[in-house]
């Protein structure tokens, strides 16, 4: 018994009924086939960063920076295992929703290692230098990226469970994802901004005002590169969410939304330089260790061992001799 071919009306109203034998490229899911090549390349790339990730992560107990890099690591590689699919058979909705979800949401996860790095790069400068304490600006980004993550990943569900035909109920999953991508790139020029700030005040710093702990650490070279490392990640972060939420307003049939090339140049190159910069200034090798000496008290006590060897150093008559002679060790949970 032969199976009965659609019709091409039927075609037009389910096109997931649809094949490249039967209907145009038109009314794909994305009006292209996505490059096989590239895709593989991306997803491997993404794929192998995460054995790095672990390696350094559980080797120096990173455990914070690591799960958040994998998290995101894990949905880049399943965002490009759908643009596979969508290559195989554009018209699937499957493929499309794994590519656009994963997408969107995975540098998320990324942000938040930047932001956990922050917090410890301020420690390791002087808790005194900087005007706000390394809890604030771990609490108030953490928080900021957590709600651009819920509205992404929000938006994404509302256009995945949309009912085909529902232009309505489309329209509002992917205006609440480009909310969580504006708040996204609002949060990283919140965040560069109080990153350059903190950095004009470390080039004022006195002396004195350095946390003599991190003393070793600070000289090193692959220090000093790594926060630009961390910078150059953060800046591509940006570009990409930018260009992704002109990408979904123009909406999916847009001339953006169907511009592969611009897509593998902003999307997948900028994430992709992220990773690597993330990868190769990973806080465990650069920091040797130091990494969990750096911590920050959720209860906000004050390092006063610190303090006390900082703020009488500008009149060391008035201090005992004893006290002189003293090296008393810098606790940041104390």
């Amino acid at each position: 018994m032969m199976t009965e071919m659609p019709t091409n009306e039927t075609l037009l109203q389910n096109t997931e009924l649809c094949t490249l034998d039967t209907c145009p490229l038109e009314l794909g899911m994305v009006q292209y086939l996505p490059l096989l090549w590239a895709q593989i390349l991306f997803m491997a790339i993404f794929g192998a960063a995460v054995i790095p990730q672990l390696t350094f992560g559980i080797r120096y107990k990173t455990w914070t920076f690591m799960v958040a890099m994998v998290f995101g690591l894990i949905g880049e590689v399943v965002g490009y295992g759908g643009r596979i699919l969508l290559h195989n058979n554009p018209f699937k909705l499957d493929g499309f929703l794994m590519y656009l979800v994963s997408l969107t949401i995975a540098p998320a996860f990324f942000t938040a290692a930047i932001y956990l790095t922050l917090s410890r790069i301020v420690v390791a400068y002087g808790e005194k230098i900087s005007y706000f304490k390394p809890r604030t600006y771990t609490i108030t980004f953490i928080t900021f990226d957590f709600i651009a993550l819920i509205l992404q990943a929000a938006g994404g569900a509302m256009a995945s469970t949309a009912e085909p035909g529902d232009k309505a109920a489309n329209d509002l999953g992917v205006n609440v994802m480009i909310a969580g991508l504006a708040w996204q790139v609002v949060s990283l020029g919140i965040f560069t901004i109080m990153a350059t700030y903190f950095y004009l005040r470390v080039r004022k710093a006195r002396t004195t005002d350095f946390n003599p702990d991190f003393e070793t650490l600070r000289s090193k070279p692959f220090f000093k590169a790594s926060l630009w490392g961390f910078g150059v990640a953060t800046l591509v972060i940006i570009i990409r969410s930018v260009y992704r939420c002109l990408e979904l307003r123009e909406g999916f049939d847009g001339e953006l939304a169907n511009d592969e090339v611009t897509f593998m140049i902003l999307e997948a190159a900028m994430i992709a330089i992220a990773v690597i910069a993330l990868t190769a200034f990973h806080p465990g090798a650069v920091w040797k260790g130091q990494w969990n000496e750096a911590v920050w008290s959720t209860r906000g006590k004050n390092d006063n061992q610190y303090r006390k060897t900082t703020s009488m150093d500008s009149d060391m008559s008035l201090r005992p001799i004893h006290m002189q002679k003293s090296n008393t060790a810098y606790d940041p949970q104390a």
